[in-house]
């Protein structure tokens, strides 16, 4: 069973003052943690970066002046209930609101955990017509919350409702069930994704500490990738949990291992409660750098910011040109990874 309650998780760990003071509200999420991620977490470390990750404080409750519900507009780029098209060549579905274990840092809190459930089939109706009449969409982000709270059955019908209306769509099945519980993970669920494959679909994954990695977590992705849809990982840098070059050196190359690819990593979103969690841009900048010295091209991630009010998702990473040429044609001078200089020429 799911810890739900204050009571229930003092069985588990000893709360601290922190913890003990957190209340529910629009600035949190619901508290929910799974028995296989609570057995992960060290009892005796108050500090536990997964204990971090899940059990809420009282932080949650305050909002510092520049954040927002909604920080990166996808209210205003709503198209219906459950559909936001930010972007021209994709689009995200919510196809629930409700997620096996809340993540304290949780960006779409808006929304998240509300307990609507799942989309209704209007609201599927309704954006299998939106994407028949918009070609120039490529890719759909089927999230939420998370999809694979739906059963099988659920998302079949889901899924075939929008290959029926887009075949050629590129879907991106968005969860943390292989972090928080791996045993939803089965042959039968992936074997329902391939009955749909007219175009790729992808798993995207958030593991933020290389702890999460089970052998569990490891075999629920493996059924995916052996079934050939590829696994991405998008981490987000949280205070406390993974903002040291060691800890994600450590991740970065364990999720290469098992065949998941390091996407992104997430400046924290300026979504309101979530401020003790935000890395400085700056020690964040560091930690890049630093990766790009250990890591290689393959395990690399992409350092990357969703900018807020709607400005997109941006790359932070450091600058290596120190001159350009004066004329259209000339040399480049750049900044080696280590500290040095190399000249590039352009071609006559």
């Amino acid at each position: 069973m799911a810890i739900t309650t204050l009571q229930q998780l003092e069985k588990y760990l000893s709360l601290t003052e922190d913890e003990l003071s957190w209340e529910g509200g629009p600035t949190s999420v619901p508290l929910c943690i799974t028995e296989h991620y609570m057995a992960l977490i060290d009892p005796k470390d108050p500090s536990d970066p997964l204990r971090r990750q899940v059990v809420p404080t009282c932080h949650e409750n305050t909002q510092a002046k520049s954040e927002s519900p909604d920080p990166l507009m996808e209210v205003s780029h709503s198209r219906g209930e459950r559909l936001v098209h930010r972007y021209k060549n994709r689009v995200a579905f919510l196809a629930t609101d409700i997620c096996p274990m809340y993540c304290r840092h949780c960006f779409r809190r808006r929304f998240t955990g509300n307990m609507v459930g799942p989309a209704s089939e209007k609201d599927i109706c309704d954006a299998c017509s939106y994407l028949k009449d918009n070609p120039q969409i490529k890719e759909m982000l089927l999230t939420g919350g998370d999809p694979l709270t739906l059963s099988d059955v659920q998302l079949d019908h889901m899924i075939g409702s929008f290959r029926k209306a887009r075949p050629d769509l590129i879907i991106r099945i968005c969860t943390r069930y292989p972090v928080s519980q791996p045993k939803r993970i089965t042959k039968a669920l992936v074997d329902m994704f391939k009955s749909h494959s007219s175009a790729p679909f992808y798993l995207m994954t958030q593991f933020n500490h290389p702890r999460e990695l089970t052998k569990e977590s490891i075999k629920a992705v493996a059924l995916f990738v052996d079934a050939g849809i590829p696994a991405m990982n998008q981490s987000v840098l949280l205070r406390g949990v993974n903002d040291s070059a060691d800890v994600l050196e450590e991740l970065c190359n364990s999720l290469l291992f098992n065949r998941i690819k390091p996407y992104y990593l997430f400046q924290g979103d300026m979504v309101v409660g979530t401020e003790y969690f935000r890395v400085p841009i700056r020690r964040g900048l560091e930690i890049e750098h630093e990766l790009r010295l250990r890591l290689s091209g393959l395990a690399m991630p992409n350092y990357v910011a969703d900018l807020p009010d709607g400005g997109g998702k941006i790359p932070l990473c450091g600058n290596y040109i120190v001159q350009e040429p004066d004329k259209e044609k000339g040399s480049w001078l750049f900044r080696t990874p280590e500290g040095g200089t190399r000249s590039v020429s352009d071609p006559v």
